[in-house]
């Protein structure tokens, strides 16, 4: 953990919300994975008749995030990252590091942030999973049938994506996009996840589609296997994603 920054972080918190309730550093600097170029993602809490925003802005060089809220405010960031199953507030509240705590609120968001994390996402729906495995069913199709490496490595991706969220689901486990999708989905299954990640990989570098064939066929039987025939939809006036597009 680089002390700098969080001295840095620390600065620029007192100087543009001197009246923050909590404030929390979160992402690579409070992990000690941060680079040169990492940004800042800051939680501030701050009174009832603020705004609840997202806002980056520059600071001494570097590029700071800043998820700004009120109670009423982050109540409402937890339900939508609970119903998305994401957790991302969640996640900077409980594994963050504590900048401002005026009169517990920061351990107080830390403590419903825990518990949000032990209990899970919710569940996909029958009908959700059935479009889910109609879309694995159809991109594994495209992966075996394609000869052409650049359709391969576009299908691979929306493969990767769409059994990653089936094994999140089958786990009960939170999902991710971009650096979070491979972090997540180890951490709900780390066998199963290593073989696709390292299929996926495979495929980019080989050429060869058949570890990461496998691996999604795998998580597709977990789903309840593949899916295509007897697949039916109505119309609710928008096209629903067959994969895991969020």
């Amino acid at each position: 953990m680089n002390p700098d920054l969080i001295d840095q972080a620390r600065r620029l918190v007192s100087e543009r919300f001197p009246n923050a309730l909590a404030a929390v550093l979160a992402g690579s600097a409070a992990t000690g994975r941060a680079t040169a170029s990492s940004d800042l993602d800051i939680a501030v809490l701050i009174g009832d008749g603020g705004e609840t925003c997202r806002e980056t802005v520059r600071f001494e060089g570097r590029i700071v995030e800043f998820f700004v809220h009120t109670h009423a405010g982050l109540a409402e960031l937890f339900a939508a990252d609970v119903a998305g199953r994401r957790a991302v507030m969640q996640s900077m509240y409980a594994t963050g590091l504590v900048l401002v705590d005026s009169d517990g609120h920061a351990e107080r968001a830390r403590g419903r942030a825990v518990a949000d994390l032990l209990d899970g996402p919710p569940a996909l729906n029958r009908e959700t999973i059935e479009t889910r495995r109609y879309g694995l069913t159809d991109a594994l199709a495209d992966l075996a049938d394609t000869g052409d490496r650049i359709e391969r490595l576009a299908v691979a991706g929306t493969v990767l994506n769409a059994a990653a969220d089936l094994l999140c689901d089958y786990h009960r486990a939170w999902v991710g996009s971009g650096k979070w999708l491979p972090r997540r989905l180890l951490e709900a299954d780390a066998e199963l996840g290593t073989a696709l990640l390292d299929g996926h990989r495979h495929l980019c570098e080989m050429n060869d589609p058949t570890p990461l064939y496998d691996a999604a066929e795998h998580v597709l039987g977990l789903a309840g296997g593949p899916l295509s025939e007897g697949y039916r939809r109505a119309w609710r006036g928008v096209i629903e994603s067959t994969t895991a597009g969020r």
